[in-house]
């Protein structure tokens, strides 16, 4: 089986993405699956800044290391180097389209493209409480599930 890559997108890439990008990482290393992973944000004020506090805690209280991530903004050129461009919600994934201008990777949203039906969007937990952060975790695990059996075929 051909090794596979995919670019999880959200705003900020602080939160949802960096978080599905950990759990992925683990999970398909943990099912012997060879997968590049990466993540970034359509929004650059973040860039070169590590992952929310509070995403910190609560990916650490679920076993996921984000302390060296450091955020970044998609590039054009990101279409070209990844099989799968994978957004956490309609707004990112619009912004993705309107940059992708038919070239390489497809962008889809991630949800639906892992098999959970819903939510069909990965709510963003930066404006609400930790119970987002907790309930992120939980989401990004049940959808990486998907993504796995996704990649093996299923």
């Amino acid at each position: 089986m051909e090794k596979q890559s995919i670019l999880f997108v959200c705003l900020g890439n602080i939160c949802r993405s960096p978080l599905v990008e950990a759990v992925a990482r683990r999970r398909c290393a943990e099912a012997g699956l060879e997968v590049t992973l990466a993540s970034c944000g359509t929004g650059n004020w973040h860039a070169g800044k590590g992952a929310d506090p509070r995403m910190l805690r609560a990916a650490a209280a679920a076993g996921y290391d984000l302390s060296r991530h450091r955020a970044r903004q998609v590039r054009p050129g990101d279409f070209d180097g990844y099989d799968w461009v994978l957004a956490m919600d309609e707004d990112n994934l619009e912004a993705l389209l309107s940059m992708r201008r038919g070239r390489g990777a497809p962008a889809e949203l991630f949800l639906p493209w892992a098999g959970v039906a819903s939510p069909r969007e990965f709510p963003d937990p930066y404006f609400g409480d930790s119970d987002g952060f907790r309930d992120s975790v939980a989401l990004a695990e049940r959808a990486v599930d998907g993504l796995i059996a996704r990649l093996r075929g299923g």
